[in-house]
């Protein structure tokens, strides 16, 4: 990997970026409100469920796929698998929380300059919008996958941490220890099939549609 796409990288994986994913939990905030994390080790074991049985088996995955529709060109499969990952958020906060980042990245790639976005179509999921500017600045595909990863989990550690709450050595000491189930969704996102991918987690359907109505809420997902 090459300086030049590692910056583009590290500039559009930061949590810096102005898209707003500091201020969603993934789900998280309900967890919690519902008892299911309480402190580190629960706080871990959520998130590295989450990975497993979420993550590794349709996200990532889907992302993989508009990744290497993005490289060929193939603007039939960047529709397909977007309309699918949308069609897959199956409470109003995960939908919401999906369109309003994807918007936010799609206006700030066009602002910089960085690719053509009107082939996108009016609303555009995080995903899409992540793989358009991967593709448009040259970062390798791996790479770019990995930081979508850590991305995620970096930011429900981060919920872990506020909100639990916990101190910032044990925010980091979680994120280090989930380098591995990182790197295995990855692994996973690369070669399973289309007919082994699944969005099916009802627990966390039901954790989001009740946190629509939670009271005291600091998170918008």
């Amino acid at each position: 990997m090459n300086a030049t796409a590692l910056l583009h990288l590290l500039q559009f994986a930061s949590p810096a970026l102005p898209i707003g994913g500091y201020s969603y939990s993934q789900g998280v905030e309900a967890a919690l409100e519902a008892g299911l994390v309480a402190d580190a080790d629960s706080g871990r074991a959520w998130i590295a469920r989450y990975l497993d049985e979420v993550v590794a088996q349709w996200d990532a995955p889907l992302f993989w796929r508009l990744l290497k529709a993005f490289e060929a060109h193939d603007d039939a499969s960047v529709a397909l698998w977007s309309e699918r990952f949308l069609a897959s958020r199956d409470s109003a906060e995960f939908r919401a929380e999906t369109i309003q980042m994807g918007y936010s990245l799609t206006r700030l790639i066009a602002e910089l300059g960085v690719a053509d976005v009107a082939a996108l179509g009016p609303e555009v999921a995080l995903p899409t919008a992540f793989a358009c500017a991967v593709d448009a600045l040259g970062i390798p595909h791996e790479e770019a996958l990995l930081a979508m990863l850590f991305s995620m989990v970096e930011n429900q550690v981060l919920v872990c941490v506020k909100s639990v709450p916990l101190g910032q050595v044990a925010g980091q000491r979680m994120l280090l220890s989930l380098r591995g189930e990182i790197e295995q969704a990855a692994r996973r996102a690369q070669t399973l099939g289309d007919d082994a991918m699944s969005n099916w987690s009802p627990g966390l359907s039901m954790l989001s549609m009740r946190h629509e109505a939670q009271h005291g809420r600091l998170y918008r997902s």
